[in-house]
């Protein structure tokens, strides 16, 4: 084990180039999946008639591909049909593709989650449906849906090293380049790369907890 040699000012900020990447297709990600999800799970809650069960359909067929498959098909199949995107940007589609289809499915489930008679309540109190959907329905399942999204977003940034098999310039891209430079730097790059993603995805943890407390 080189822990001097693997830790050179060379190396790290090589490691630390892809740590950028890493963090920056993940929050554009994150970014687009969460809007898309968002419309995507309200409208299936509302059952709009067509719309609902062709996103139904769209949905649990994303859900249940492999995302290394879908981020496959934004790299290498896209260009077919004329949708030509660079090896960022074929990661942020696929990943912002396949993490939409997740938060939408949370966001009907909490949605859904609400007491009937809540709705009920509302709308014979004189709300229209999207005042009741606003005012009542929303901010009750917001509260139950920030763990299972926070959840989903660490995942997210996790799974932006599956865009390595695209050769994405990203943090597990960069340090397996750098331990291919000697085998003693295998353990102290895959402990430094560990420790980077955990420290994000802990410090999501904790806001996630803390924004949950201040929705109580």
């Amino acid at each position: 084990m080189d822990i001097a040699g693997a830790f050179s000012a060379h190396n790290l900020v090589f490691i630390l180039e892809g740590f950028v990447v890493t963090l920056r297709v993940a929050f554009i990600a994150i970014v687009i999946s969460f809007i898309a999800g968002c419309i995507v799970g309200t409208l299936r809650y509302t059952r709009m008639p067509v719309v609902a069960p062709v996103l139904a359909v769209i949905v649990e067929l994303v859900r249940n591909l492999p995302l290394l498959l879908i981020i496959f098909f934004t790299r290498f199949a896209l260009p077919d049909i004329g949708i030509k995107l660079g090896v960022e940007n074929s990661a942020i589609v696929g990943l912002a593709v396949f993490e939409a289809a997740m938060i939408s499915e949370i966001v009907r489930s909490g949605l859904a989650s609400i007491d009937k008679g809540q709705i009920e309540a509302a709308r014979s109190s004189g709300l229209s449906y999207v005042q009741t959907l606003w005012h009542i329905v929303l901010p009750q399942g917001l509260r139950r849906m920030v763990p299972p999204m926070v959840s989903q977003f660490i995942s997210l940034l996790k799974d932006t090293s599956l865009a390595i098999v695209i050769s994405l310039p990203d943090l597990m891209h960069n340090s397996k380049i750098v331990i291919g430079q000697s085998y003693n730097y295998t353990l102290p790059i895959l402990a430094l790369v560990a420790l980077l993603y955990f420290a994000v995805n802990y410090a999501l943890s904790l806001a996630a907890k803390r924004m949950e407390n201040r929705l109580i």
